[in-house]
């Protein structure tokens, strides 16, 4: 009951209210199938750096959901996107189970669902219309000059005629698309 504390009570899952075809599709990531010989041991929580943090946050409950095939629940899951991808928990797993890459599959279905964080869709889009994640501005040239970096990284910042060819990997690939406001 712990495990689905932001449920009331009175909410059932019911098996009508499940979606096998989510949890098809999820199983589809290599070593996915590994999933069903969870056993709840607790390995993946122990020591994550996210549920040291956030004791709420559980990768075992969220892949219990997929697992179950709670397609609605998981995709709009507040702690959906809080892993660090640290990968301690997948390598701590006594079963092999992947439980990082199925995350990051789960994630992948959110964004195609148009499901993403405010700031995520920021760094994406910025990341399409510049190339870089992080912007270059005068303060961080100066900073990166305080540390004797050179003032610009290894980016696109630094090779201008890289965007173009970023441009067009973000059209081909409809990231754009991906990461548009649908609000």
């Amino acid at each position: 009951m712990a495990a689905m504390e932001a449920m009331e009570m009175s909410d059932v899952i019911k098996t009508s209210d499940l979606d096998k075809a989510f949890r098809d599709e999820v199983l589809t990531e290599p070593g996915a199938e590994k999933l069903i010989l969870c056993f709840n041991c607790t390995g993946c929580t122990a020591g994550c750096p996210m549920a040291e943090h956030e004791p709420k946050y559980n990768i075992r409950q969220l892949l219990r959901m997929a697992n179950l095939g709670m397609r609605d629940e998981l995709l709009n899951h507040p702690y959906l996107w809080n892993c660090t991808t640290c990968y301690k928990c997948q390598e701590r797993c006594p079963q092999g189970v992947p439980n990082v890459d199925i995350l990051l599959k789960i994630r992948t279905i959110a964004v195609h669902d148009g499901i993403m964080l405010d700031n995520h869709r920021k760094v994406a889009q910025l990341m399409a219309k510049t190339g870089h994640a992080v912007p270059i501005n005068d303060d961080s040239k100066e900073k990166r000059k305080a540390l004797g970096l050179n003032e610009l990284p290894e980016t696109v910042h630094n090779y201008p005629d890289a965007l173009e060819e970023v441009h067009k990997i973000v059209a081909a690939t409809k990231f754009d698309k991906l990461t548009e406001d649908k609000s």
